[in-house]
């Protein structure tokens, strides 16, 4: 149930319910702490009474201290350097019976000065007899009675170990430690050490003033961010994928993430890619629709033409009236039969180039390499054509671009062929590699009839009209294909006829330099 809700909610939900669940766990974790902060810091002031309360034992059982009334009292006057610091200390004999108790002491600020207040009487060598001015504490004193935690640390079973208490009296919370006063191993009494820890209530406020403060303001940022992730981020994905359901749909109104087209951030960019792709896969649809149309439209003229000839030849017996239409037939099957060639290969080189890696190439390398191959294939026809190459103005120069090699040397081919072509017999073509601004310049000129055209570069459309006479070889795509491959390599193609003293076509093409 749970992956199910993380699979199919909205990023926003999935993110509220993240911080719900890391808010619980800081929760339980904060209680924890804030349970056990108190605890720690009364149990660091009890250790701090436990050294308090050993330093004394040590000093009652070296000065060897009876635990009578008043050799009690005067140790805690004699000895009031060791509570200068504690609010209370007490000590009790072993029936849980007070015998002296610093409240009702007045002990001075000043350790080393007996208070004036403190007035001895005669002492003999069996008895003590000290009076002493009751403190301003005395009547603080009489508010509680700790006689009850003496005699509970009495009953217990482990009397080796320490009491420790914390209570909130008189609006003043107070720590007390009891422990027994050793000699020899066996108890000689209790002591008893009381202090004011109102302080302890304070750091445990601050902190948990603090971790209030802190969650408040981690659940105001998250806050912030959420609405900022849900206008900023979500709200923009949610356009996105309508637009994309609206294109499935065919939906006229796609419209909906225009807006972001504009933001300079990745939602931008993810719409300006989006947007460009679609309009692609439109112009793509449409050159596929007019393409289709188009290649009907050529195959059915010479599909008509085999049907007429193949019907003639049925009722011909004249065997040179056999021979032309055998002729027709024969041509009008190449012609089908490179149309089907020619387009099957244009959509397989426009998948191949779009997954194809582009490197760094010598365009005239490779128009060297092909023209080599042309003039070799020339050779052997009888229509005596030479290809020359122009590579003077590069002075050595390499001219690189960024593309496919094999689509480079397509490019060329299909000029050249093209160029051969429309080329009279003993005719020469000229190849000429330079650099035009930051782009890298090819041209063909050839010594044909050139183009009759107004618009010259009607040439590059699909199925262009104007061709030479063994069409058979030729499908009337080839410009067209030359134009996309150059297109996709980011560059450009024009079609002119030489000047008036000079006969032929001339095509240009240029591609940006890569350095």
């Amino acid at each position: 149930m749970q992956s199910n809700f993380f699979s199919s909610s909205s990023i926003l939900k999935k993110f509220l319910v993240f911080n719900l669940i890391i808010f619980l766990v800081l929760g339980i974790f904060t209680f924890l702490y804030l349970n056990a902060i108190k605890p720690n810091l009364v149990k660091n002031r009890s250790n701090h009474h436990s050294k308090i309360i050993n330093n004394t034992s040590d000093h009652i059982n070296r000065l060897n201290i009876e635990f009578t009334k008043e050799s009690v009292t005067k140790f805690l006057l004699d000895e009031r350097y060791l509570f200068q610091n504690l609010d209370r200390v007490q000590l009790y004999d072993l029936n849980s019976k007070l015998l002296a108790d610093t409240d009702t002491l007045d002990l001075a600020q000043d350790i080393f000065v007996i208070s004036q207040d403190v007035q001895e009487t005669s002492i003999d060598k069996s008895d003590v007899n000290i009076s002493v001015s009751e403190s301003p504490k005395v009547a603080q004193a009489a508010t509680f009675n700790t006689e009850i935690y003496v005699k509970g640390y009495s009953e217990q079973k482990n009397i080796n170990d320490k009491l420790v208490i914390s209570e909130t009296i008189n609006n003043n919370f107070y720590v007390m430690t009891v422990d027994s006063v050793k000699a020899d191993g066996e108890s000689k009494g209790y002591i008893i050490v009381s202090e004011i820890a109102n302080d302890i209530l304070v750091a445990v406020e601050e902190r948990k003033n603090f971790i209030i403060r802190t969650v408040l303001l981690v659940a105001l940022v998250i806050f912030i961010f959420s609405v900022f992730l849900n206008k900023y981020v979500l709200k923009p994905i949610r356009a996105l994928v309508l637009y994309t359901k609206a294109i499935k749909e065919k939906d006229e109104k796609i419209d909906k993430h225009e807006k972001y087209l504009l933001r300079k951030d990745e939602v931008g960019q993810l719409s300006r890619s989006l947007n460009e792709m679609t309009e692609d896969l439109y112009k793509r649809i449409d050159i596929a629709e007019t393409f289709s149309s188009d290649l009907a439209h050529e195959i059915r003229n010479p599909l008509t033409s085999l049907k007429g000839a193949s019907e003639v030849l049925e009722n011909t017996s004249d065997s040179e009236k056999r021979k032309k239409l055998i002729k027709v037939i024969s041509h009008d099957v190449e012609r089908i039969e490179r149309l089907i060639t020619d387009y099957s290969q244009m959509l397989k080189d426009e998948a191949s180039l779009s997954r194809a890696k582009m490197t760094k190439i010598d365009l005239s390398n490779v128009v060297n390499s092909v023209v080599e191959d042309f003039n070799s294939d020339l050779l052997n026809s009888s229509k005596n054509i030479k290809i020359n190459i122009n590579n003077s103005n590069l002075n050595g120069s390499k001219l690189n671009v960024l593309g496919v090699e094999s689509k480079l040397e397509q490019i060329v081919a299909n000029l050249l062929d093209n160029a051969v072509s429309f080329s009279p017999s003993n005719s020469k073509i000229s190849v000429i590699c330079d650099i035009k601004k930051k782009n890298a310049q090819l041209i063909i000129e050839d010594e044909g009839p050139g183009f009759n055209e107004k618009n010259i570069n009607k040439v590059f459309n699909r199925f262009y009209s104007n061709r030479p006479e063994n069409f058979g070889e030729h499908s009337g795509l080839g410009l067209n294909i030359v134009k996309n491959i150059i297109e996709l390599h980011g560059g450009s193609i024009l079609a002119s006829n030489q000047s008036a003293n000079k006969k032929g076509a001339k095509i240009e093409v240029l591609l940006p330099i890569y350095k």
